[in-house]
């Protein structure tokens, strides 16, 4: 149980970045939602541009945790494959739209189970936590829709993304400040006078 204490104090701790990756998601989100038909070269940039932000977020949070949890290599995991994805799409950005759809599907598939496995430690700790468990969600659905529909065209596949970036990065938002609340709910300052 020590270790899951010590997971959320670094969460808490570090609620800021969780906040940022929220802001991410929901400007990316935002600005594919306004703008659907742009061209795949711009959507190949705007979404490595995201899958890298949110990998060095992810890898930051893995290097203040280590030596704090036993799994903070899955988050080291999660920010090299969101790293890697965002450095290939750059590097290539002529891949063709059915290797950038797989591309976007695998990174959501692991993205979305990795978080996923964070949820389910976190709910140990804070109750009734779910935020989390649906930005999870909604990344494995993506992961999903995308191979089972490869199809259906570029302007959904920008729409789907676009919606997924939007409430991840809603609902990361929304666990960034209440992983500051509970910060503040457990660090009360001392009163004046106390040492």
């Amino acid at each position: 149980m020590r270790i899951a204490v010590i997971d959320v104090d670094t969460l808490s701790r570090n609620w800021w970045a969780v906040l940022l990756r929220g802001v991410a998601g929901v400007l990316f989100g935002i600005a594919t939602l306004l703008a659907p038909g742009i061209s795949l070269a711009a959507l190949v940039l705007l979404y490595g541009a995201y899958a890298f932000v949110d990998g060095v977020f992810s890898i930051a949070s893995a290097i203040l945790r280590h030596g704090a949890i036993d799994r903070w290599w899955l988050l080291l995991l999660r920010g090299l494959v969101g790293v890697v994805a965002g450095v290939v799409t750059v590097l290539w950005p002529g891949l063709t739209a059915l290797a950038l759809l797989y591309l976007i599907a695998i990174w959501a598939l692991i993205t979305g189970g990795l978080e996923l496995g964070a949820a389910v430690r976190l709910r140990k700790v804070i109750s009734n936590e779910w935020l989390l468990a649906l930005s999870s969600l909604a990344a494995i659905a993506l992961g999903v829709l995308l191979l089972l529909f490869p199809g259906v065209g570029a302007l959904a596949v920008v729409l789907w993304i676009g919606a997924y970036a939007l409430v991840t990065g809603a609902l990361l938002i929304a666990l960034g400040i209440r992983l500051h609340a509970l910060r503040s709910h457990h660090h009360p300052r001392a009163a004046p006078g106390v040492a």
